[in-house]
């Protein structure tokens, strides 16, 4: 499986931003996905997960209310709106297939991940 995310830049506190995650080689139907995060000098971290409907989300407790996870399976695409960012939502995001809601433990080769800077 390729996974290619897009859709990071440079946003101002408070803005909005919304990425995506394209995977080829494999359809994402029938798995739970996430979206994970990774700072410089910092662990890369789960931020939001999908079960594979739809119907079930996870969000850490620091991007809950502002992020927003959904998939539209038909694309093999899965997407992360991110609203009122804050400065440290700074990182790398990345996405991937992971073993359940909640759980970091992750299934395929990691994508080269997109940039996002909130600057204050």
């Amino acid at each position: 499986v390729q996974l290619v995310e897009s859709g990071g830049g440079l946003v101002q506190a408070g803005g909005s931003l919304r990425l995506s995650c394209a995977a080829s080689g494999r359809n994402i139907r029938s798995y739970t996905m996430g979206w994970f995060r990774q700072a410089p000098g910092k662990e890369r971290d789960l931020v939001a997960a999908i079960n594979w409907n739809g119907d079930s989300t996870y969000y850490a407790d620091s991007v809950k209310g502002r992020f927003t996870i959904s998939r539209d399976n038909a694309k093999k695409t899965l997407y992360l709106q991110m609203n009122t960012l804050k400065p440290e939502d700074t990182a790398v995001y990345y996405c991937n297939a992971v073993r359940g809601l909640g759980v970091s433990q992750v299934l395929w080769t990691w994508g080269q991940g997109t940039q996002v800077t909130v600057s204050s």
